[in-house]
């Protein structure tokens, strides 16, 4: 499977190697690397810097490091979770402004919106329906801190609907890290939730006619007008 690391960068080569057979799946997630003596003699490296090789992969979340008599190097399933951290800590740091998630969202999220409604299936529109009537018990209840979990969900879920794993990762990335500006700026309350409802009970109804292009506006005037409202209490 590898074959001896070009001396000239050597770990960068055994980094590379091990990342394109976990891509071309001839590692597949699950599976274990071959011992570390044996991975050296492969490699025709030092240990030092086959461990060091091993750890990138890890933090790069490809492998997993087990030790003990039964551990080694255990192929992960390759998820988005990672990136998500990496967005958190950027929006946590303040790299990440409310004006750069509002540029980003209301061009990206109304053509996310626009191809979720051309390839919405009924199960689909279902799915959302039974979110959004979550929401209104949480409206009716006055559950604020859950109704922004689920309006994180309906936002992901039109990622889902998308059958774009690239818009599923974007709109999850997003909306898993986006709500701490409304606890800042824009706390939840009745009048604030009730219109966020207003606005989602509508894109569900042109989700139902198949009006693509009014559920794309309605979403980018949602998160324009609720960006703008945020903007006022920064």
């Amino acid at each position: 499977m590898f074959k001896k690391a070009k001396q000239n960068r050597v770990f960068q080569d055994v980094v590379e190697q091990i990342q394109d057979a976990i891509f071309n799946g001839k590692l597949k997630p699950g599976s274990k690397l071959p011992p570390e003596r044996t991975l050296k003699d492969m490699f025709d490296t030092s240990r030092g810097t086959l461990r060091e090789a091993l750890r990138v992969l890890e933090q790069k979340g490809l492998i997993d490091i087990k030790l003990g008599v039964a551990g080694g190097a255990i192929v992960k399933r390759i998820d988005a979770e990672p990136m998500i951290e990496s967005l958190a800590l950027l929006i946590r740091s303040g790299e990440v402004s409310l004006k750069h998630l509002a540029e980003f969202r209301i061009i990206i999220e109304g053509n996310i919106m626009e191809l979720a409604a051309k390839r919405a299936t009924k199960e689909d529109i279902q799915n959302l329906e039974v979110l959004f009537n979550k929401a209104k018990t949480c409206y009716k209840n006055s559950d604020w801190e859950n109704f922004l979990k689920i309006d994180e969900k309906m936002h992901t879920h039109i990622g889902i609907m998308t059958r774009n794993p690239v818009f599923q990762f974007v709109q999850k990335s997003i909306h898993d890290n986006i709500h701490q500006y409304y606890e800042e700026y824009l706390p939840m309350n009745k009048k604030r939730t009730l219109e966020n409802l207003t606005d989602f009970g509508k894109i569900i109804a042109a989700l139902k006619t198949d009006d693509a292009k009014t559920a794309s506006s309605i979403i980018m005037d949602h998160v324009k007008r609720f960006n703008d409202k945020m903007q006022e209490h920064e």
